[in-house]
């Protein structure tokens, strides 16, 4: 019998392998993932795969309004003057104005040498008429067209799934840039505060303490009170205040890992102290700072979303799952509560993924107390 080969090299894998492979085999934590790069992928997609392409998904009709989900309608579509934008100006418009005159129609007639048709407002029965030549003039062609609207449309008559859509873009990018101002903030005072200890640590431990009294709903309606409301005043605002968290965690970190042997070493061989708190403190603390981010994510997306209710958020028209139960909560006890439970059940699932996906960081990474 031959014997094994013990000359083959044992495979070692790094930290970070170790803790993909423990995230991979959490499977709550995979859909929520799954989940928020499915979002992430609509909202950078934008008016590319949105059913209504134009900014805001703000695309107005009140005589398509309030229709049930799965309603079909027919327009006649008429070409206008609306100058052509590039692919790069639509992604940064968040979409581009329409290139046709829609008119919803209830029914028409046609002829040899005109078309009468009659609009879903009319409440009498006197038709419009065009000349063919005119609606081939206006149309290339084709200027019948059938539009499906999957979830329906809200009180104006606009496209409720591609608000829905473009919404999903207000909440991620008040989450991302809310936690990035959270952690340079956060990060930077808890740094300080843990490796210079002393009358520093008091300092910056005595304004935490001040923030933290306050509660975060509270000073996030203050500084957009000061600031004034918008769509990038809820950056600034949500994100000074979930510093807190951050610091204290941070602090807490530094105070136990400034004590080891290897800063000791690294102090020994004269490194400088901005050497020492990037390069070898800062990588060991980042378990914890990465599993309360995630987080402090669900937690912008709530807040935001609360703001915008509020009417101090993002503003009408610019689409929010906020602002979209804001203006239709009063159909709550009605047969069209959709309106507002779609948009709240969306907010609901994307605060769900964050959390489902923190435990399994905290499980990957295992950052326990």
């Amino acid at each position: 019998m031959e014997g094994k080969n013990n000359n083959q090299p044992i495979a070692h894998r790094s930290p970070a392998q170790i803790a993909w492979k423990r995230f991979r085999s959490n499977p709550p934590a995979i859909a929520g993932l799954l989940f928020i790069a499915l979002v992430a992928l609509v909202s950078l997609l934008g008016p590319f795969i949105r059913p209504d392409s134009t900014p805001d998904a703000n695309d107005q009709s009140l005589a398509l309004s309030r229709l049930k989900p799965g309603s079909s309608v027919t327009e006649i579509r008429l070409k206008n003057n609306t100058p052509e934008v590039g692919i790069w100006r639509e992604w940064l418009d968040g979409g581009k104005a329409k290139n046709h005159v829609a008119i919803a129609v209830d029914s028409l007639s046609c002829s040899n040498d005109s078309t009468t048709y009659w609009m879903k407002e009319q409440a009498n029965a006197n038709g419009a008429t065009i000349a063919n030549g005119d609606l081939m003039k206006h149309s290339d062609g084709g200027y019948l067209f059938r539009r499906t609207f999957y979830l329906g449309t809200d009180k104006y008559g606009r496209d409720l799934l591609s608000r829905l859509m473009a919404g999903a873009l207000i909440s991620l990018a008040v989450g991302s840039i809310a936690v990035i101002i959270s952690l340079l903030v956060g990060l930077t005072l808890g740094l300080l505060a843990g490796y210079y200890r002393g009358w520093v640590d008091q300092l910056i431990m005595w304004f935490t303490n001040v923030i933290w009294a306050v509660p975060t709903l509270i000073l996030v309606m203050a500084i957009t009170f000061a600031f004034g409301t918008g769509f990038w005043k809820v950056f600034l605002a949500v994100g000074l205040t979930m510093w807190v968290e951050v610091a204290r965690i941070a602090r807490g970190q530094v105070l136990s890992i400034r004590e080891k042997e290897y800063i000791e070493a690294a102090r020994a061989l004269g490194f400088s102290e901005m050497r020492i708190i990037f390069k070898h403190v800062l990588p060991n603390i980042l378990s914890p700072i990465i599993v309360i981010s995630a987080a402090n994510f669900a937690s912008a997306i709530l807040i935001e979303a609360g703001l915008s209710f509020l009417g101090l958020g993002a503003q009408i028209p610019t689409p929010s799952w906020g602002n979209m139960i804001r203006e239709h909560y009063a159909y709550i006890t009605t047969d069209l509560a959709y309106l507002a439970i779609v948009p709240g059940f969306m907010i609901m699932l994307l605060v769900l993924a964050f959390m489902m996906v923190g435990n399994g960081l905290r499980d990957a990474l295992d950052v326990r107390e």
